[in-house]
């Protein structure tokens, strides 16, 4: 892709995305990027109604009569994405690719995060870790993360989910919030993201095209693995085939939730049909 196109994609999803982040999630953003810590700030006398875990019995002793801590809020907080830039993403019937589709809710995450000064990091991963951007401040990194997601070409086209967040958890050390998105056609990733969710705030984000759910009546169709390349002739207009494959689809969709519930991580599907941001304030909302 030409440098000149690059760029003007890059603007046209800054204007998008950023509006998004200013107006829409500017208000639910504490609320959803939860791995924010406390730290001690400082030590006053008891008041009554204090919570008396919070008395400093060093001080209190010292001087004689009771002192609490008080606590605030860290004042910055590291968000990493993970996001799967495998084969699949290229897939997409409807609107747009999985892969604009990851990319403007990455962009989304990015630009609402340095709205509140914090760091932002990005780990691209297929079935090895395809490059790792460290987490830094500024709209400057932010373009630099939107332009790698719009031309970057993997070296491997298929999924390691666990691979990325063996890697994750191993590469910050501090403890953060992070988002995978992925279309989550790897299912073995449990260990990892149990793992990984006791050091960390992770939500996990689906990006599915509808043409993965079921298939259309069409008569004979032939199927090409974005993966792995293999290609198949499938007859849609039987009717066991449709299901089978609709059933495929309810199956995998049902262990990768009861994954994501047993590791205690929130979770949100997002169809490239739908409207996306109505999918990251429902998101937003359960966390």
């Amino acid at each position: 892709m030409e440098t000149s196109e690059i760029l003007k994609k890059v603007r046209k999803i800054e204007i998008k995305t950023r509006g998004l982040s200013q107006n829409i999630f500017a208000g639910k953003y504490h609320s959803a990027f939860k791995g924010r810590g406390m730290t001690f700030s400082e030590v006053r006398e008891y008041s009554y109604g204090d919570e008396v875990r919070t008395i400093d019995w060093n001080v209190t002793a010292r001087l004689g009569h009771p002192f609490v801590k008080i606590f605030e809020e860290e004042r910055e907080l590291t968000v990493m994405l993970l996001i799967d830039v495998s084969g699949s993403r290229d897939f997409g019937t409807v609107r747009q690719t999985k892969r604009d589709m990851m990319t403007e809710i990455a962009a989304v995450l990015a630009f609402s995060t340095i709205e509140n000064n914090d760091k932002i990091g990005v780990i691209l991963f297929s079935d090895e870790i395809e490059k790792f951007i460290p987490p830094q401040k500024g709209r400057k990194h932010v373009l630099h993360i939107i332009r790698e997601l719009i031309d970057f070409k993997p070296y491997s086209r298929t999924t390691n989910i666990a691979g990325a967040l063996k890697y994750f958890t191993s590469a910050i050390k501090k403890s953060s919030t992070a988002f995978v998105i992925s279309d989550f056609i790897d299912s073995d990733f449990e260990q990892e993201l149990s793992i990984s969710s006791k050091k960390h705030d992770i939500a996990a984000i689906q990006v599915f095209d509808v043409r993965e759910t079921e298939l259309p009546n069409v008569g004979i169709l032939k199927l090409k693995d974005a993966e792995t390349g293999q290609r198949i002739y499938v007859d849609t207009a039987d009717k066991k085939v449709r299901t089978m494959y609709k059933h495929s689809w309810g199956e995998v969709q049902l262990a990768n939730q009861k994954a994501f519930t047993r590791a205690g991580v929130d979770s949100v599907s997002i169809s490239t049909a739908d409207d996306y941001v109505k999918k990251l304030v429902q998101l937003f909302s359960i966390r």
